[in-house]
């Protein structure tokens, strides 16, 4: 039985009432499959979803990394979520904003995990010399002449190795791995979420 079988599933009405304990009003939207998180928040953003909207996807079919790499999101085993952004910004700034949520989500994860990180500019996250977590910024400008991003975050917390294809088993890694237990997936989502909206 697996870890989202057992009562590890994301919840958004914990999740909003976890941010609201900080005075964040965020929306949040759980599904339990999506193709990517990405464009669902693009659908969310295009009604006029407000900076911070976040969804969250129990699993993703077709995740995607940087430059069309896919990302691969195992059922259950991390956070795959996407939030809509609208900094005071011009979309030729627009890279220093992945730079500044990799920072954010290292951040969290030695906050609340323990765990030491690197980042390997410009987005992809490092624990005990493993990859475990990589953002991808999709940004554009609207017609009212402001900046648009939705941040796609992945953060691979509960897998163990056969969790991983072939191919990544030598650099994927997991909150799991690295720290020898089973990581709250609700308490670090809550966490990230919180320090993003700080950030951003």
């Amino acid at each position: 039985m697996s870890e989202i079988e057992r009562g590890d599933r994301l919840v958004a009405d914990e999740l909003r009432a976890a941010l609201r304990a900080s005075g964040i009003e965020n929306e949040i939207v759980v599904v339990e499959e999506a193709g990517s998180t990405n464009d669902l928040a693009w659908e969310a953003a295009s009604r006029g979803a407000a900076a911070g909207f976040a969804v969250f996807a129990e699993r993703q079919t077709a995740g995607r990394g940087q430059y069309g790499r896919r990302w691969e999101s195992a059922a259950g085993k991390g956070l795959w979520f996407s939030v809509v952004l609208r900094p005071p910004i011009t979309l030729s700034e627009s890279p220093r904003l992945t730079l500044l949520l990799a920072d954010a989500v290292a951040r969290t994860i030695t906050q609340e995990i323990g765990c030491a990180t690197s980042i390997k500019p410009p987005n992809d996250i490092y624990v005990a010399g493993r990859k475990i977590a990589g953002i991808l910024v999709e940004g554009r400008t609207v017609s009212d002449g402001s900046y648009v991003a939705v941040a796609g975050i992945g953060v691979n917390v509960n897998q163990t190795l056969v969790d991983f294809p072939e191919e990544l088993r030598a650099s994927a890694g997991s909150l799991a791995m690295a720290t020898g237990r089973t990581i709250g997936r609700s308490k670090l989502a809550a966490a990230l979420l919180r320090n993003l909206e700080q950030r951003v």
